[in-house]
C-alpha cells in the first residue's frame, strides 16, 4: 500500500475524530465528541499530529507526537491511532517510524505510556525495541493503568 505521511491539517479533523473514537483508546479516554474535537484541533494547529494518507488522500491514521512533552526534555508519543479497517497492514508501524526518524536527528530516547488494557500495542512496541520503564495507575483515568515505554535511539 503506497502510503504518505503529512503534517495533518484542519481538513483531516473529521477522520483523525473517527478515528480515535473508533479505537480501544478512545472508547475508554474521548467518549464524548465534543471533547476528541477540542483535543485533536489543539493538536493539529500546534502542528504536533501527523496523517497516513494513501495515493487518493484518504486518511488512514496519524500520529500525535510532542517534541519535549516527556519529563519536558524527550520526544514522547501521545496518540496513535489507525482506521478500524485499515488495521494490521503495518500502518501503525509506519506512523511510529515517522515519530522515531523525526526526533532521532536531535534525541537520544523516545517515550509513550500505554494502557493495561492495550496489551497488543504493548506487544507491538516491545517488538520494536520499546521497553517498559515504570508504571503509573490513575494516569488519565481512574481504575486504568499506564506503562510507561521508552526506546533508545543509537546515532
Amino acid at each position: 500500500m503506497d502510503i504518505k505521511i503529512i503534517k495533518a491539517e484542519k481538513k483531516h479533523l473529521i477522520d483523525c475524530k473517527v478515528t480515535l473514537m473508533k479505537s480501544e483508546l478512545g472508547r475508554v479516554y474521548f467518549e464524548e465528541e465534543d471533547k476528541a474535537i477540542k483535543t485533536l484541533s489543539e493538536g493539529i494547529s500546534k502542528g504536533e499530529i501527523f496523517v497516513a494518507i494513501d495515493k487518493e488522500g484518504i486518511c488512514l491514521g496519524f500520529v500525535w507526537f510532542i517534541i519535549n512533552g516527556a519529563f519536558h526534555s524527550f520526544p514522547y508519543l501521545h496518540i496513535i491511532a489507525v482506521k478500524e479497517e485499515f488495521r494490521n497492514l503495518g500502518i501503525g508501524k509506519k506512523l511510529l517510524k515517522h515519530f522515531e526518524e523525526v526526533t532521532s536527528k536531535n534525541y537520544s530516547k523516545v517515550f509513550l505510556v500505554v494502557a493495561e488494557f492495550n496489551s497488543e500495542a504493548k506487544r507491538l512496541y516491545q517488538s520494536i525495541g520499546y521497553t517498559e520503564v515504570g508504571v503509573i495507575p490513575n494516569l488519565y483515568k481512574t481504575g486504568v493503568t499506564e506503562f510507561l515505554m521508552m526506546k533508545e535511539i543509537y546515532h
